[in-house]
């Protein structure tokens, strides 16, 4: 054997007894015999994660109670609604506005004729037979409408009535197994109580949408809408606030409270954008409900009336009549064969209950009457001048086609502030004033035999400042026709009867307020705190 193989040999030799030597080493150590991740390994193919109980907090439990109960009322209400389309043929689109020759580029105008305008919302089931209820603006001038219920089933649907001045619509559809929902009572509602919106806000992609939110305020009138049309006057001025998310698509749907009753019905938002603001107004349902009746019954709403102009009592307003708090509603004036003024009552008094029900605000009379069948005689109270109090019967009237002006809409002509030098101080009044002459009356439009003292400038920050009064710069007269029932024709019979009712008082005026475009005259009353010495 070679010396180099010999070397080989050797170390082959010490190798094997280095190995030899390392596992009787580990044995002694007791080292694993497999690595981490292959142990990790081995647990997770076999073994499961112990599941961790709910945190026990009894504090939430009311909060877990009321998830549990929106989602009760929710699961309640929501087969009720329905989600509406409705089409009509809108206005005949305009030409395309080419210089001469050069239709030849563009081709023939394809999009000349009627187009056919879609629109959504919602609306609720109300009786087994297929009622539904919604708002008038959802359906208005429809020729085709379509309900889709929660269950995905659609029918064609009739348009029973309309009413544009509540907003309130009936339709009816031909359907089985249908389920009303539960109409509750709207003035037993509080301000803060829960309630939930269901409506297709947006898009049909949403339909079926639940909001939350609480009862924001109540009695709530929105100009805005009032103003719209011949009979703006007797528009609603009782909303329901809410700040449950409503958006356009909403409209319709039912305003739900935790008992899972409609207590009124989503109609309008406050918003800058046109979006969820924080504000939305449903229509209480007492009302709806009322006119529910008459369109299901006479396809229209009649409606009784007491032949007054009306608005809301004012702080002077209670204080003059000696009302302990802010409340009631102010008569402005007459119309023509007026009821109230037969029976007794007068310009200024403040109605404060109809039949022994307390009245607060415009809307609550106009539920208390409006609703009522004409012939009918109601017991109007009313509040007079230092704390006076007497009690009428009035027969009720059908509601005139043209009804007389609400003083509310009064507020629409008051342009801004100027100064001029016209006419004589007045300084109880905080105003200048003229007699209104043949002269100054036929200046203003106004009949030659027209009596009473003009405002012809108003002091910034006086009692006549404070109420409102125009003077001609702002581009309307106010005429003061009495003083606490007193006619007043001249200066001196002003200075007079104001120094009678002394300084610092409240006193009653009768007014005339001649607006022009278009030209009309409103009498109405204002109630004045006139200046201290």
């Amino acid at each position: 054997m070679s010396v180099r193989s010999l070397n080989w040999l050797k170390f082959g030799g010490l190798v094997a007894l280095a190995f030899a030597l390392g596992l009787l080493f580990a044995g002694l150590l007791d080292l694993p015999r497999s690595g981490a991740a292959q142990q990790l390994a081995q647990q997770s193919s076999g073994a499961t994660i112990t599941p961790v109980p709910a945190p026990s907090i009894p504090e939430a439990r009311p909060l877990a109670d009321l998830s549990v109960a929106f989602a009760a009322v929710a699961d309640a209400i929501v087969p009720s609604v329905v989600y509406i389309r409705s089409g009509r043929t809108g206005q005949q689109q305009t030409q395309r506005n080419l210089p001469p020759g050069f239709e030849r580029f563009f081709g023939p105008d394809r999009n000349t004729g009627p187009r056919y305008e879609q629109g959504s919302g919602s609306g609720f089931i109300v009786s087994t037979d297929g009622y539904i209820l919604t708002n008038n603006h959802v359906v208005a001038g429809a020729e085709r409408v379509t309900v889709r219920l929660h269950d995905r089933r659609e029918f064609s649907a009739r348009v029973i009535g309309t009413d544009p001045t509540t907003d309130i619509a009936v339709l009816r559809i031909d359907a089985q197994n249908l389920k009303p929902a539960s109409l509750g009572n709207s003035d037993e509602q509080k301000i803060g109580e829960w309630v939930l919106a269901v409506g297709n806000p947006l898009s049909e992609g949403l339909t079926f949408t639940v909001t939350s939110g609480i009862i924001s305020a109540k009695g709530r009138a929105l100009e805005e809408l009032r103003r719209q049309g011949p009979a703006a006057n007797l528009s609603i001025s009782d909303f329901i606030q809410t700040d449950a998310a409503i958006n356009p698509g909403n409209s319709g749907g039912p305003l739900v409270n935790v008992r899972g009753e409609v207590i009124g019905i989503n109609s309008a938002i406050a918003s800058t954008t046109g979006f969820y603001a924080g504000y939305g107004f449903a229509i209480p349902i007492n009302l709806a409900r009322n006119v529910m009746r008459q369109l299901i019954t006479d396809g229209r709403v009649h409606r009784a009336a007491i032949g007054v102009s009306i608005e809301e009592a004012s702080l002077l307003d209670a204080q003059y009549v000696g009302l302990d708090e802010v409340r009631g509603v102010l008569v402005q004036s007459f119309g023509e064969n007026s009821p109230a003024r037969a029976a007794g009552l007068e310009v200024g008094d403040v109605i404060i209950a109809v039949n022994g029900k307390r009245v607060d605000r415009v809307g609550q009379l106009q539920q208390e009457i409006g609703f009522r069948k004409p012939g009918e005689s109601v017991r109007v109270e009313v509040a007079r001048k230092g704390g006076v109090r007497k009690a009428f019967d009035v027969r009720l009237v059908e509601l005139a086609s043209e009804p007389v002006a609400d003083a509310g809409d009064e507020a629409e002509a008051q342009p801004g502030r100027t100064s001029n030098t016209v006419g004589s101080p007045q300084s109880l009044l905080g105003a200048r004033v003229q007699q209104v002459t043949p002269t100054v009356a036929e200046q203003l439009g106004l009949p030659g035999n027209t009596a009473g003292v003009l405002i012809a400038d108003v002091t910034p920050a006086g009692p006549a400042w404070d109420a409102g009064l125009v003077e001609p710069a702002q581009g309307a007269a106010d005429i003061i026709q009495r003083v606490e029932g007193r006619p007043v024709r001249t200066e001196a019979e002003l200075n007079s009867a104001l120094r009678s009712a002394g300084a610092g008082s409240i006193v009653s005026l009768d007014m005339l307020r001649v607006l022009p475009e278009p030209f009309r005259t409103v009498t109405y009353v204002e109630r004045i705190r006139l200046a201290p010495r």
